[in-house]
């Protein structure tokens, strides 16, 4: 086992490289898990905590947007129905450690802004209103109603509500997400940019087009009775770990798994489920009957190849084309030649390997195609997710049980808060539907969206910036202008639960807001309240914090909004704010009558499992697109030039990772101990750069903008570290390279940052 030192701090800690993981999850998950709850919240916190994670009487997991299984599916949960990560993000959430007045009274924000990301998140939970006031060194503790009385004259002071942007986090809670929106329209603007702008947003662009709704269709059901999974651009393992239990179920029912992917991800080749003997003491379930090593930005073309062989072959479903779709025909004439030659430089695949894939995906009757980043983050991003559409439609694999689209969201309710109007672009359907039960006018323009917000931030016609929960700053591309961006407003505020980078790159004043966790208990006028979110799978159902808040003085998202409201909007505003804050059903009752899908809302959420939403390719096969049917499309592969002397960059998730939230430094499925700013590079590619195993480099990423000037960004201080990656192809962990991404670099029609396609070169130090 190879040793280094970090670059963190190279001259007193050493990197340790190791093999890579062999078996995801495991006795050795669950130690992890445990080990981390009793470092951070003790052993008898520990133990009251894990066991209500994920149950219907306790509370929804902060981490990923994964299903729990349903009695109505004929499943049951689990005693213990959570992941490692899952763990993880509880032990986080449910610290004992506490950021109060003191500690900002002991560090100058300057002091903050150099220590690590980590660092900042291992402080503990916030426990009272800070404010940063124009001039001052320190944040320094405000009175709730002077922290909305301050943010309500900046509002109001703004030339136009255009110039404040609202950003919120997936970790919203669908009553706080509604109210939000509600606050920002009847504001006057519709600039909410969330997270979803960075991640899925192409999916939601390519599945509105193609078959009229832009959520995935699938059920845990469907996943786990399938023949066949493509798992494409996604990595369950780190990402989403209880979905290995799901394809250890279509394993052991007889299905098959293909694995597309730039590295060989620990979790796609064996898993050690310890909820049973074999995950314990065996070998566990080897998982991926196909590894398909793709190079980065390969995906499309694999998928013009698969549906060019399903052509050939005559495997088409042609009664559900016929009944189902539109423009086949322009499709079919545009898909039967092939440039292999095309397509293997492309995909770095050679073409026996995806004519056996063809040959899976022909044979089997119940298909499921998932995907996560790995497909959305590139510039023919939305291309990329039609073409997987055009497969399943191809084959039929749209509403049938066992078959069709599931895009895999990586945020506990960030599908929650679009289904709730988080969106810069409501249709207008929804818009008259909450202007009618509110008595307000809601601006019908479009609003700004991330990398958009971002813009006008850097050019001055945002001078607000409020951020519902998140970490805008390591969750954004170029870094650098992100922070310059924020630093030029007049007012930033962000409601958090731990301290983060966002905190330490103010505005002119600057505000922290600190609110109840997941966890936690919420109490408010008329007795204990309870929250409701909605899965990857469109499963809405409650979450009830069962601890203690780690402060009297906190406040939970709905009431810190309300009486944002109040302040804002004043006592003759039609919103009866109090009113929500008191008692959450009365948000669930205006949400039953203004959002689609979602009536009767307070009875059915008490349902044990929630209630599902309506989804109509699934549920009747009916399309509601401009057609009227599921839409065959025709997308143009153009492959990616990468100069001489380059490699091309995607940004990841490390294992001990969840979002922007750094619960460690260890990368135990990668063989990563003690460092994050690393670069994994194939070791041939590292030779044939004139580089070695273990070199520290500056990387700089090259970038050519519309009008043709060349730009460069660079990140300082990375370890080269010798990977079996695709061939030509790199991968860091972000935020830490998120400096390199530029803002311009945006996926055709979603406008969301090209994270997964980066041009790179290597200069010494």
């Amino acid at each position: 086992m190879a040793k280094r030192a970090p670059v963190e701090d190279i001259d007193e800690t050493e990197l340790t490289v190791g093999r890579p993981g062999t078996a995801a999850a495991g006795v050795k998950g669950v130690l992890v898990s445990l080990r981390r709850g009793v470092e951070q919240m003790g052993v008898g916190r520990t133990i009251r905590t894990l066991p209500l994670l994920n149950q219907q009487a306790g509370f929804d997991c902060p981490g990923c947007a994964w299903p729990d299984p349903r009695e109505a599916d004929g499943d049951k949960r689990k005693l213990a129905e959570f992941c490692e990560n899952g763990a993880k993000a509880v032990a986080e959430e449910a610290t004992t450690r506490r950021v109060g007045p003191e500690f900002f009274a002991r560090h100058p924000v300057a002091e903050l802004a150099g220590k690590t990301d980590y660092w900042l998140g291992q402080q503990g939970r916030l426990t009272h209103p800070v404010v940063l006031r124009e001039g001052d060194t320190h944040y320094r503790p405000i009175e709730w109603d002077d922290a909305f009385d301050l943010i309500a004259e900046r509002l109001r002071a703004l030339d136009s509500p255009d110039a404040a942007a609202f950003y919120t986090s997936g970790r919203t809670s669908n009553e706080a997400a509604f109210l939000y929106q509600l606050l920002v329209r009847s504001f006057g603007t519709n600039n909410l940019p969330d997270c979803s702008n960075m991640c899925h947003e192409s999916s939601g662009a390519a599945l509105t087009e193609t078959i009229g709704i832009g959520k995935g269709s699938v059920s845990l059901a469907d996943l786990e009775h399938a023949d066949l999974v493509l798992v494409v651009g996604q990595n369950p393992g780190t990402n989403h770990p209880r979905m290995l239990a799901s394809l250890e179920k279509v394993k052991q029912r007889g299905g098959r798994i293909v694995a597309v992917n730039p590295l060989p991800e620990t979790g796609l080749m064996r898993f050690k489920n310890p909820q049973n003997a074999r995950g314990v003491v065996g070998e566990g379930t080897a998982l991926a009957d196909e590894f398909a090593q793709i190079r980065l930005g390969g995906d499309l073309m694999l998928f013009k190849a698969l549906n060019s062989l399903v052509l050939k072959a005559g495997a088409v479903d042609q009664e559900f084309v016929d009944a189902h779709t539109h423009g086949y025909a322009e499709f079919a004439a545009q898909a039967g030649d092939l440039d292999w030659e095309a397509v293997t430089t492309a995909t770095g695949l050679d073409r026996e390997q995806i004519e056996r894939i063809a040959e899976m995906v022909i044979s089997s009757e119940r298909t499921v195609a998932c995907w996560a980043m790995g497909l959305t983050q590139h510039k023919h991003g939305v291309a990329t997710i039609r073409e997987v559409v055009d497969l399943l439609l191809l084959r039929g694999m749209i509403g049938k049980p066992g078959a069709g689209v599931c895009p895999v969201r990586g945020h506990s309710n960030v599908q929650g808060d679009r289904t709730m109007g988080i969106w810069e672009k409501m249709p207008e359907e929804f818009l008259d539907a909450l202007d009618a039960e509110f008595g307000i006018r809601s601006p019908r323009h479009h609003g700004l969206d991330t990398v958009d917000a971002l813009r006008a931030m850097q050019d001055g016609r945002v001078r607000a910036f409020l951020g519902m929960g998140g970490n805008f700053v390591s969750a954004t591309p170029d870094t650098e202008g992100t922070i310059e961006a924020l630093r030029g407003c007049d007012l930033t505020v962000q409601v958090s639960t731990k301290l983060n980078r966002s905190h330490v790159v103010p505005g002119r004043t600057a505000l922290i807001l600190p609110t109840l966790g997941r966890t936690e208990r919420d109490v408010q006028a008329a007795g204990a309240q309870f929250v409701t979110v909605e899965d990857s799978m469109s499963v809405v159902h409650a979450s009830r914090g069962r601890l203690a808040p780690a402060s009297d003085a906190l406040l939970s998202e709905v009431a810190i909004v309300s009486r944002l409201g109040q302040a804002l909007l004043g006592d003759d505003h039609p919103v009866r704010w109090a009113e929500f804050e008191r008692d959450y059903d009365a948000i669930r009752d205006r949400i039953a009558r203004v959002v689609p899908g979602c009536e009767d809302y307070n009875a059915r959420v008490r349902e044990p499992d929630g209630f599902v939403l309506p989804h109509p390719p699934r549920d009747s096969r009916s399309f509601p697109t401009a057609t009227g049917k599921a839409n065959f499309t025709v997308n143009t592969a153009e492959p990616i030039v990468i100069p001489e002397g380059r490699l091309l960059l995607q940004t990841l998730r490390s294992h001990d990772q969840y979002n922007t939230t750094i619960y460690g430094l260890s990368d135990r499925y990668r063989g990563i101990e003690d460092a994050r700013r690393v670069v994994l590079v194939h070791p041939d590619d590292l030779t044939g750069l004139g580089f070695a195993d273990g070199d520290v480099v500056d990387v700089v990423s090259e970038w050519t903008t519309a009008d043709g000037t060349a730009e460069e960004r660079r990140a300082e201080r990375f370890r080269l570290v010798g990977y079996p990656t695709a061939r030509g192809c790199a991968a860091a962990y972000y935020p830490e390279a998120n400096p390199l991404v530029p803002l311009g670099s945006v996926a055709d029609g979603s406008n969301t940052p090209v994270s997964k396609a980066i041009i790179i070169r290597f200069e010494r130090r």
